[in-house]
């Protein structure tokens, strides 16, 4: 039976906040105009030029200049909505066959990936607040599908979408079910794994090896944050203080649309500029099914238990007990100085959502770890064209590597 085709219609997610965010965009751009040569800016690069634009507006005049532009507000709203529109009537929807289940507790799955046994396992754990998929988005572009061609065998943790099982879990809750997978993808025969975590998933990946590194052949972090004060942390430590509200909220998740607002503050304007550049794409092109298959993905997002997120936003956010070392799951510190396996932490140059200077650290502090800097974004790591080239091969070598010297 056809799965049914993905819901667009309130993506994207968070609608309401992007539609805003656009609108005063356009709107403050228009009535900020009479004023260019009011306001006298501060003497600096950037003041210079404004002094020079209003230079310009002053030579062409200033009637020629709002008739123009009204006209490009227009032309980009109308690009913006086209963009929009062809989003959602996009005949794309995934249909890549669901992977085995090798063991489920309550959400949590554990999916086979790579079918041959005798193949070295790979223990793969995705971030808990988006789909795991992001990780096999396409037929040809998959991190996952490239470890199995690569002679690996990954094993995927599919979180789902927290049920009454997940009632009051919270990151020890977690961890404990990661460390019954582990035990599940070590059959047969006790063998150690490769165990590979992704952004929020790389903590959790961390604090499971250094309960159980005698089972672990190796550890590799992509894009984990550690120091969450190195940047932005006057807002990461105002996350902090939401989390002080979140107990008030008549539910057990935290909905997924204020999670996306979240990263929605990082870049209030990126769907603007995306949608405007997808309604100039040919809808028969490769560059708009990619385009559509990573939008969905990420107009996927579930929620976080309320625990979970009390815990992400108030510890680490807040207070950094990462960066301070003061980080504790079921009551032990999460200590990356005890990591006596080999480590690789990849630190992407072009990463805004855990920017390098929050997860330089973790490489520092791990004893046996090497840094790869790949030129590519967080999500690019799993979505651009030349992932695998800058990173899913460097991987599936190290990991090789591992195996072979263990």
């Amino acid at each position: 039976m056809p799965k049914p085709a993905p819901d667009r219609r309130r993506a994207p997610r968070p609608l309401p906040a992007h539609l805003i965010s656009t609108l005063s965009l356009w709107l403050s751009s228009r009535a900020a105009l009479p004023f260019w040569k009011i306001v006298s800016p501060p003497s600096n690069e950037t003041a210079r030029h404004l002094r020079a634009l209003a230079d310009e507006i002053d030579e062409f005049g200033f009637e020629r200049v709002r008739t123009a532009l009204d006209r490009e507000i227009t032309r980009r709203a109308i690009a913006y909505i086209d963009g929009l529109e062809a989003y959602r009537r996009h005949p794309y929807q995934r249909s890549t066959p669901a992977p085995p289940v090798l063991w489920q507790e309550g959400s949590t799955r554990l999916l086979d990936c790579g079918g041959d046994r005798a193949r070295p396992a790979v223990l793969v754990v995705p971030s808990l607040i988006n789909r795991y998929y992001v990780l096999d988005l396409l037929p040809e572009r998959s991190f996952l599908g490239h470890f199995a061609k690569a002679g690996l065998r990954p094993l995927v943790v599919d979180w789902g979408e927290p049920g009454p099982g997940e009632r009051g879990l919270d990151l020890g809750g977690y961890v404990g079910r990661l460390e019954r997978a582990l035990a599940v993808a070590a059959q047969p025969g006790d063998r150690k794994l490769g165990l590979v975590g992704y952004c929020m998933g790389g903590l959790l990946a961390l604090a499971l090896a250094l309960r159980r590194q005698q089972q672990l052949c190796c550890l590799a972090l992509l894009a984990t944050p550690w120091d969450f004060h190195a940047e932005r942390r006057l807002q990461a430590r105002l996350l902090g203080f939401f989390a002080n509200y979140l107990m008030t909220l008549d539910a057990f998740t935290l909905p997924a649309e204020i999670i996306q607002c979240l990263f929605f503050m990082l870049d209030p304007f990126l769907s603007q500029r995306k949608f405007v550049r997808f309604a100039a794409l040919d809808p028969a092109s490769e560059a708009a099914r990619d385009f559509v298959a990573l939008e969905d993905w990420i107009n996927d997002g579930v929620p976080l238990s309320m625990a979970v997120a009390h815990e992400c936003l108030r510890l680490w956010y807040g207070d950094n007990a990462p960066g301070r070392g003061q980080w504790q799951v079921a009551g032990v510190k999460v200590e990356p100085q005890r990591l006596r396996r080999p480590a690789l932490v990849v630190i992407p140059d072009r990463d805004r959502i855990v920017p390098p200077a929050s997860a330089a650290p973790l490489a520092a502090a791990i004893p046996k770890a090497k840094a790869l800097r790949p030129a590519l974004g967080h999500i690019g790591m799993m979505s651009a064209a030349r992932a695998p080239e800058l990173l899913w091969t460097p991987i599936a070598r190290w990991l090789e590597a591992r195996f072979a010297a263990d």
